[in-house]
């Protein structure tokens, strides 16, 4: 890859260095329009780069480039779009930034506690800043990752930030660049590692300025978010380099410590050397050189082993993936919904699955898809896997973007808590999760251009046809439905939110202390379906470690005989006692089991046991 950066460069001393690629234009300059004004024409290089050094132009300068002598456009690879996705780019200097981390080398896999959050409606103020004195929270409350939903410029002030078209411009409505490295610092400083979500299927439509530069999409394949970019065709290495290197920018100037890879399963690309492989290699290169751990986390919903397996095996060398099926698997037996996608989940056995591989559809017939799906992941340990109950997707891609706690009981949200938890894979929570939050989180957006706000209300409404909601889809932008998404901290002191709170704490505790729930290998586990497929059994092992767990979905008392393994063991959860806000627990504080043990749980209820150690 070529070590001149894209975008405009800082070189000190009034002195700055510009490159763009621009093959459709026969003349680049640059425009400078603030706080002086003066134009210069870039020297035209190999594969259509324009390139050059201004005299007289420091940080906090803005300009456009003009493109043969017409067309005035913002920087494609700007770091900060002060007036939003139309207006100038501006020129950044991030190199003066007092980092306190050197000592900084992130959170390893196994460790890994996500907690999923989305800038804007993290708190009323929706900046950066504003995130910084909630981190003592999440410290303690076990989390050891927070991940960021997509920061790169968008349209407006309110989005879930996957219509950016500046993937390497900072939010400006959140604090841009340096609040972004503030907030790195902060997180780094509490010992907490950060995701940062990244857009490479698609870019929004509004302010999207790149096909006047270059071939960056292709009409070879259609997608659902309009135009798809351009991985595989004539011009694509220029159109990977212009991704990677955003990657990589991230991951230098702002220390992250791994991305989450939005929908790979939407990108196109049948080359010999994938495109994902070659970001995965590049990033992980460079944390070597850095000194610093990054995971790269896919979400894919292709249950297709190649994106976690390491290239040596035919895989893209992803560190992790969302798992779906295990999400879907718990919310059909929670809600009992089997619209949409949902029609292929509902029974315990879907669930055990999960447990058991990390995909439930292997090669099996989807109902959902009218087809075969998937194929199998046996050689991918747990820590590939990340898990949860919600997600911004599966709570605001519904009608009214209602979370779990407004769509099963308390002791279904206790229930699905201890389901993530006691798995064995990364856990995420969606913010607010650990304590039962109760505002939705709805889709919702601030484009200027009415046609296009018109269309993405039509969108929304097809686009989730298949559940057949008789209700209307809130309008993503009208401003209430933003402010209706913001979280209520205050609740998390409150009533049954503080235990619920208190519960994800000690299920984090336990997962850290207990040597058999800290295993993340499939290959120490058993799932087994018992109690007509009302509830769930499951066996994790480490060492001489050993733990039992029984999950009952059943909506009333059931007498269950589960195969647990000969000798003693002692309780170490039962979410039915009063301390849980339960009705009381029936299961007893120790077990001797000669190899199986007759119990009766309580409605919808986890309890955990150990095995005692032998004397």
């Amino acid at each position: 890859m070529n070590e001149v950066s894209l975008g405009a460069a800082y070189l000190g001393e009034g002195r700055c260095r510009f490159m763009v690629w621009a093959p459709l234009a026969d003349r680049v300059d640059v425009h400078i329009v603030a706080p002086r004004e003066l134009q210069q024409t870039l020297a035209r290089g190999k594969r259509g780069y324009h390139h050059g050094v201004v005299e007289g132009v420091e940080p906090g300068s803005r300009y456009f480039y003009v493109l043969d002598g017409e067309k005035k456009r913002p920087d494609p690879a700007s770091r900060y779009q002060p007036e939003g996705v139309h207006g100038p780019s501006q020129v950044v200097y991030n190199h003066d930034f007092n980092w306190t981390d050197a000592c900084w080398c992130s959170t390893a896999q196994d460790d890994l506690i996500l907690y999923e959050l989305h800038v804007g409606t993290f708190t009323p103020e929706g900046t950066f800043a504003a995130v910084i004195p909630h981190l003592d929270e999440l410290r303690e409350l076990g989390v050891t990752a927070i991940e960021i939903m997509p920061v790169a410029q968008f349209p407006g002030s309110r989005n879930w930030g996957y219509d950016g078209v500046y993937p390497y411009a900072v939010q400006n409505s959140y604090g841009g660049p340096r609040g972004l490295q503030q907030l790195v610092d902060a997180c780094h400083q509490k010992g907490l590692a950060v995701i940062l979500d990244v857009v490479y299927n698609h870019l929004g439509p509004e302010g999207n300025y790149l096909p006047d530069f270059a071939p960056y999409f292709t009409d070879r394949y259609k997608g659902p978010w309009g135009a798809l970019l351009n991985f595989d065709g004539p011009a694509s290495d220029e159109v990977r380099r212009f991704f990677i290197e955003n990657t990589l920018y991230w991951l230098t100037e702002f220390h992250m410590d791994g991305f989450r890879l939005d929908a790979v399963h939407a990108i196109k690309d049948f080359s010999a050397q994938p495109f994902l492989q070659e970001l995965a290699a590049a990033v992980h290169r460079q944390g070597e050189l850095l000194g610093r751990r990054v995971h790269v986390i896919a979400e894919s919903d292709l249950n297709d082993a190649r994106v976690i397996l390491p290239p040596v095996m035919g895989g893209y060398g992803m560190d992790a993936q969302w798992a779906d099926d295990f999400h879907h698997s718990l919310h059909t037996l929670l809600t009992g919904e089997q619209r949409g996608y949902y029609k292929d989940f509902g029974r315990l056995e879907h669930l055990a699955r999960a447990f058991r591989a990390g995909y439930v559809y292997t090669g099996q017939y989807s109902r959902h898809r009218r087809r075969r799906h998937g194929n199998s992941p046996v050689l991918c340990p747990g820590n590939r896997f990340v898990v949860f109950a919600q997600n911004h997707d599966q709570v605001g891609n519904r009608a009214f973007g209602e979370r779990l706690s407004t769509l099963t009981s308390f002791a279904g949200l206790k229930l699905a808590a201890c389901a993530v938890f006691l798995s064995p894979f990364i856990p995420m929570l969606f913010m607010g999760e650990e304590y039962g939050e109760t505002a939705p989180f709805q889709y919702f957006t601030s484009h200027t251009d009415p046609e296009l706000a018109e269309a993405v209300r039509k969108g929304r409404r097809e686009e989730f046809a298949a559940f057949d909601w008789e209700e209307e889809v809130p309008d993503p932008q009208d401003e209430a439905t933003f402010r209706r998404s913001r979280l209520n901290h205050d609740l998390r002191r409150q009533g049954h939110h503080r235990v619920l709170y208190r519960l994800y704490r000690q299920l984090i505790r336990l997962r850290r202390e207990v040597l058999a729930l800290a295993n993340l290998s499939k290959d120490d586990l058993e799932a087994i379906p018992c109690g007509g497929g009302r509830v769930l059994f499951i066996r994790r092992r480490s060492g001489d470690d050993e733990v039992c767990i029984a999950f009952s979905f059943s909506e009333k008392d059931t007498g269950v005989t589960l195969p647990v393994p000969a000798g003693r063991w002692h309780k170490l959860l039962d979410t039915a006692e009063e301390r849980w806000l339960g009705g009381g627990g029936i299961a007893p504080a120790s077990i001797k089991s000669a190899g199986e043990v007759q119990i009766t749980l309580p409605p919808r209820t986890c309890v955990l046991f150990r095995r005692e150690k032998e004397e």
